[in-house]
């Protein structure tokens, strides 16, 4: 039951939001009472906490899929950038992250640190497997566009709170990202891409 719990709390919380649900939101949805959500999460605060952490867990596990099926490097990107649209598409204009950030700070700084260095593991292979496929240049800095990027992309995350504008500037950052890291290929998958993916 306390998975069952997790699972269906994490799906509501990313819908709508971290502070717009409520415990009794949750037991209604799984036809349970409240008190039986209170026998597995003393508060609100612990029902999310574990709730982060499996989120965490399935986007990076989704991140891995997409990287398993051996797309190019630039595909990689708005591939995994694809998939962060649909997951976190909420139907709020107050993104899930903005909402935790705002209300559970010390859940949103410990999240925050888990993906750190994930992500830029994530980056740092990303742009590797793009010099070798010769999309990316050769004379790349590749410690320092690691952290370029992950600047970008977790500066539009702290100070934006509409998730559409979010999903708009973080296509932007993937183009100026790719495109300043880019040989003349790769320019043309990229031009590609943002076709398909726009």
């Amino acid at each position: 039951m306390k998975d069952k719990i997790i699972a269906k709390a994490s799906e509501m919380f990313l819908k709508l939001g971290f502070k717009s649900i409520t415990m009794d939101d949750i037991a209604g949805e799984m036809c349970i009472s409240k008190k039986t959500i209170y026998k597995y999460f003393c508060n609100k605060e612990i029902l999310i906490q574990e709730s982060t952490q499996l989120v965490h867990k399935q986007v990076h596990e989704l991140i891995e899929s997409v990287v398993a099926k051996n797309h190019n490097a630039i595909q990689e990107n708005f591939e995994i950038r694809n998939l962060f649209k649909e997951l976190f598409n909420s139907s709020t204009d107050s993104s899930p992250v903005y909402q935790l950030k705002k209300h559970y700070p010390e859940i949103y700084q410990r999240v925050l640190e888990q993906e750190v260095s994930q992500c830029e593991n994530w980056f740092r292979e990303n742009i590797k497997k793009g010099i070798t496929e010769g999309l990316y240049r050769k004379d790349i800095d590749i410690e320092s566009y690691v952290k370029f990027y992950y600047v970008l992309i977790f500066h539009i995350n702290e100070n934006t709170s509409s998730e559409m504008e979010a999903q708009r500037i973080e296509l932007e950052a993937l183009e100026y990202h790719t495109r300043a890291m880019a040989t003349p290929s790769g320019i043309i998958e990229l031009e590609k891409n943002l076709l398909k993916y726009n």
